[in-house]
């Protein structure tokens, strides 16, 4: 395979490079699923094929990404004397390009930072304009409005915060300069990139997007349809922004012609303008957390779990369910080697994950929100996790299902707060890279629903192309009150970081202090079970990242158990129902990216389900 010797500028080889990392699209590690897709209510992008991935053995470092071409990026970068943020900063503009419909410079981000045993949380997630209220997503009648009709216009885009975090961590953990890291998503732009059958396949299937004239013009053919897979695709407008801000950094996302034309698309929507504004833009500020970190016990051996704190629900809700599942008999079934359960978790297994899943999104549906907006239960998030509550709820387990659960209590509330009900969450891309000085980044990244608002920005208004804007205010709770009128702790407020499921991870061996498992994935509110999954089957299980990457997916936010489809046999599906859960099959697309540290090395791992590899020496 060729290869780029630092950020080489010579067009012809840079193509090359491009044409055969696509290849690998083409030719093995992802093929396009046939095209009469629906798009499933609880999955925030459609399937688009299952190709069986290697997996990946790395000696110094490995970056791990949803795109070929994104994980070259970071390569490259880690190859120059990068660290893991200065990969980062390369893969998320590349994915901004060839994978416009999950992640870019239009949306957020939350990122772990691990140096040593010092883990950062760098919060670049999307806040409510100034002038929202929390009738945003009511109808006249003060219904809740349709899904689609909230999210297709201006109504539903947060201030972007994806560049102004990405340049604080940069400022913190970098190495290289700023502007370098801009180099290949530039390249890519304006040299052209080969769309890929994931692309191409969601392109297809999107009612909305093709309806705003910008990405039309980019996307598709005069006759509506997209452009083929292995079109090269160019984007001029996205390589003139991408040079701004190498130049002069996050202002240029805050003010100046690019923010001007951010809102102006925004607020001159012919149908569902929004109310973002210069000031919302220019106001913006990333925050620096404190990661969420807890205590986890696998086989005799001690953990610590890190992740996203609020405004994500993603580390609360996976500690809650790994701590409950520990005082269930499910602690102690294996991963079947034998019979039709081979390689796939048990009916009894699943029933009691199902039902700590189900305790854990009650406490979530009350209790989770912005900080900054919502005070914890009982003082402080860790209530939630502590062992004898997780002890407690976990005695609320029987042998049938609950099937509705109810949040727990904890301390006295500061504000009473209501119980939100269900609604769907869509979104994103997720990058897990650890350097040569083992310096670990997760980040979970989006536009929330596939191609966000559905509206394209082309910010000097020439060429064709530009970047999508998110719809993630569609993640706050539409209706802002419970059916007892109290209000949500996730309801719409000016100023506000609506809640999330992203669950970017990093796991240390207590012993001696190292990462030992990088994870994350896209996948709405089903990115807590993505991720849980894989960190079972890795801590608890024994497998390498790739086979806990591969093991079926499944979970419960409610209700019906959902089964990735065709995944589990038929005796599993009737033992629980004949145990009182209501299942469902259902696409399950996870993204998963993953990076585990064993004797031999580093062993990554990507999702079958979407076209990630992983890369590094």
């Amino acid at each position: 395979m060729p290869v780029i010797t630092g950020f080489t500028s010579e067009s012809m080889s840079f193509r090359r490079r491009a044409m055969v990392l696509t290849g690998l699209l083409l030719a093995g590690l992802c093929h396009a699923a046939p095209l009469n897709y629906t798009i499933p209510d609880t999955q925030p992008e459609i399937a688009s094929g299952y190709q069986a991935k290697p997996g990946w053995l790395t000696q110094k470092y490995a970056v791990a990404a949803a795109n070929p071409l994104a994980t070259d990026a970071g390569r490259q970068v880690l190859a120059a004397g990068g660290t893991a943020m200065d990969a980062a900063v390369a893969v998320q503009m590349v994915l901004g390009l060839v994978e416009p419909q999950s992640s870019g410079i239009g949306g957020g981000a939350f990122l772990l930072y691990g140096k040593g045993q010092q883990v950062s949380a760098y919060d670049g997630r999307e806040v409510a304009p100034a002038r929202v209220n929390e009738r945003l997503f009511l109808t006249a009648d003060g219904k809740p409005m349709a899904f689609n009709d909230a999210v297709v216009g201006g109504r539903s885009v947060g201030v972007p915060g994806v560049v102004p975090m990405l340049e604080m961590a940069h400022k913190a953990e970098g190495r290289l300069p700023w502007a370098d890291l801009f180099k290949p998503a530039i390249m890519l732009a304006e040299h052209g990139f080969p769309v890929s059958p994931r692309l191409y396949a969601l392109l297809k299937a999107d009612p909305f997007l093709k309806q705003d004239p910008v990405a039309a013009a980019y996307f598709y053919q005069p006759d509506g349809d997209p452009h083929p897979v292995g079109f090269i695709l160019k984007n001029q407008p996205y390589a003139d922004a991408l040079r701004l801000i190498a130049a002069k950094g996050r202002l240029v996302m805050q003010t100046g012609p690019i923010a001007k034309a951010m809102v102006a698309k925004v607020q001159g929507h012919p149908t569902n303008p929004g109310t973002l504004s210069l000031s919302d833009l220019a106001n913006y500020r990333p925050v620096k957390r404190e990661a969420f970190c807890s205590d986890y016990q696998a086989k005799a051996h001690e953990y610590r779990i890190c992740g996203f704190p609020p405004p994500s629900s993603g580390a609360i809700a996976i500690a809650q369910i790994l701590g409950m599942l520990s005082h269930t008999p499910a602690r102690d079934i294996p991963l079947p080697q034998a019979g039709a359960e081979a390689g796939l978790p048990t009916a009894e297994w699943l029933h009691d994950y199902t039902e700590a899943s189900r305790l854990a999104f009650a406490d979530r549906a009350k209790y989770l929100g912005d900080p900054d907006f919502v005070s914890p239960p009982g003082g402080s998030w860790y209530a939630l996790v502590a062992p004898d509550y997780l002890a407690a709820r976990a005695k609320l387990i029987g042998e049938n299902s609950m099937s509705t659960a109810l949040p727990g209590q904890l301390g006295t509330e500061t504000v009473a707060l209501g119980i939100a009900a269900a609604q769907p969450e869509y979104g994103t891309s997720h990058i897990s890279i650890i350097d040569a000085e083992g310096h670990a980044l997760s980040m979970t990244t989006t536009v929330e629903a596939q191609f966000g608002a559905r509206q394209m920005v082309n910010p000097f208004g020439k060429g064709v192309g530009g970047f999508l804007l998110n719809n993630q205010l569609t993640d706050f709770n539409f209706v802002p009150n419970d059916d007892a009128g109290l209000p949500t702790a996730n309801r719409v407020q000016p100023g506000k970081r609506p809640r999330s499921s992203m669950s970017p991870t990093l796991v240390y061996d207590k012993q001696n202090g190292q990462v030992v498992v990088n994870t994350g994935s896209p996948g709405g509110a089903l990115i807590i079970h993505f991720t849980a999954k894989t960190l079972y089957g890795m801590l608890n299980w024994g497998l390498d990242a790739q086979s806990a990457i591969n093991l079926p997916n499944f979970g419960a936010t409610g209700t019906p158990v959902l089964l990735e489809t065709g995944r589990f046999p038929v005796g599993t599906l009737d033992w629980l129902k004949a145990h009182g859960h209501e299942v469902k099959e259902i696409e399950m697309t996870s993204g998963l990216q993953a990076i585990g540290r064993t004797a031999n090395g580093l062993s990554g791992g990507a999702d079958p389900r979407r076209e990630g590899v992983v890369m590094g020496e």
